[in-house]
């Protein structure tokens, strides 16, 4: 299916819900999608988010992860108050880059369109873009901050995970870049070969623990997050809801394994190692909330993953967040000066 059928069937949907509900005020594309061309093949491992946004602090009657017309829409409800003025628009890193093309799904009243109109021209200005570095930088240090010894330990990985995985996002963000979820380690590191920096995505994987991981230790900690996945999403539909709940469903696994499967194929090991990570934690979150027997018989595979990365106790998480820290401080800046799309 190419990206621009992949669009229209987002817009379709997003056209309904907002005929249906005078509380919706519209919707806008978000992720990878909105910044690939029409004519591009949408990867079979990809998602199409769409951002409602409501007037209020309303749920969606269906969000999350869903088939639509031979594609997996995610929808995300967003309230309007947190889209103004423009310049909080501009200031937030994962909010902007929405706004810098035409791809408004749904827009009862014609806010969103001149949310864009006044967001566009001033998206690639230096100031506003270290707004968004800075705004990205304070994702990492609350989410590090928030850390809860007293949580279950998947969710101490996932608290120190996430964060980490923010560091791609400043550089993506300086750069001019989708700050994309699941692929932000081969995002980041295409935009830092193309500006001569190896050296600094080597110094990324590092942070996360990869650095030195093998395409064979990659594909055996997959088989094991495969085997997790399958046992938890009976689990995932009938128990404790999660906020992402969702993306462990039958609907979602193409996103979930195949794609980690795809870029281990391709070479990129290591940069799968992040949502690797990430579903074997959330797999395990659900299943110890709700199937403890079957989380206890599946933590080992978890503990082998994590050894792999360099962690064994909180004592590793709490060293791994202040070389996070140390890491802010630096970079974000050289990459915007090196961004020729980057405008005083």
């Amino acid at each position: 299916m190419k990206v621009r059928r992949a669009r229209e069937v987002a817009a379709e949907w997003a056209a309904e819900q907002v005929a249906r509900d005078g509380a919706l005020v519209g919707a806008f594309l978000s992720g990878s999608v909105l910044w690939l061309d029409d004519d591009a093949d949408l990867p079979a491992t990809s998602d199409v988010d769409v951002t409602v946004v409501t007037e209020g602090e309303q749920a969606l009657p269906v969000a999350g992860k869903f088939p639509r017309d031979g594609v997996l829409l995610e929808a995300t409800p967003l309230p309007w108050a947190e889209l103004v003025p423009a310049e909080r628009v501009l200031s937030t890193y994962y909010l902007a880059g929405s706004f810098h093309r035409p791809r408004i799904l749904a827009d009862r009243d014609g806010r969103l369109a001149a949310l864009r109109d006044a967001v566009a021209p001033r998206y690639p200005r230096r100031p506003w873009v270290l707004r968004r570095c800075a705004s990205a930088e304070r994702r990492i240090t609350d989410g590090l901050d928030a850390h809860d010894p007293a949580s279950p330990w998947p969710r101490q990985v996932i608290s120190w995970l996430f964060p980490t995985g923010v560091t791609t996002h400043v550089l993506l963000t300086a750069g001019l870049r989708n700050p994309t979820v699941r692929l932000r380690y081969c995002a980041v590191r295409d935009l830092l070969t193309g500006l001569g920096r190896p050296d600094v995505h080597e110094e990324l994987l590092e942070l996360l623990g990869c650095r030195e991981l093998t395409p064979d230790r990659a594909e055996h900690h997959l088989r094991a997050v495969e085997e997790v996945f399958e046992a938890t999403v009976p689990v995932a539909g009938r128990g404790t809801p999660f906020p992402f709940g969702s993306d462990i469903t039958a609907a979602a696994r193409p996103v979930a394994i195949d794609g980690s499967r795809e870029l281990i194929e391709r070479g990129l090991h290591r940069e799968a190692a992040f949502w690797i990570t990430a579903t074997y934690a959330r797999c395990l979150t659900i299943l110890h909330r709700d199937a403890p027997d079957r989380h206890d018989a599946l933590a080992p595979g978890f503990a082998g993953l994590l050894a792999d990365l360099g962690i064994d106790s909180r004592a590793d998480l709490l060293r791994r967040a202040g070389e996070t820290r140390a890491f802010l401080r630096r970079l974000a800046r050289e990459v915007a000066a090196a961004t020729p799309e980057v405008r005083d």
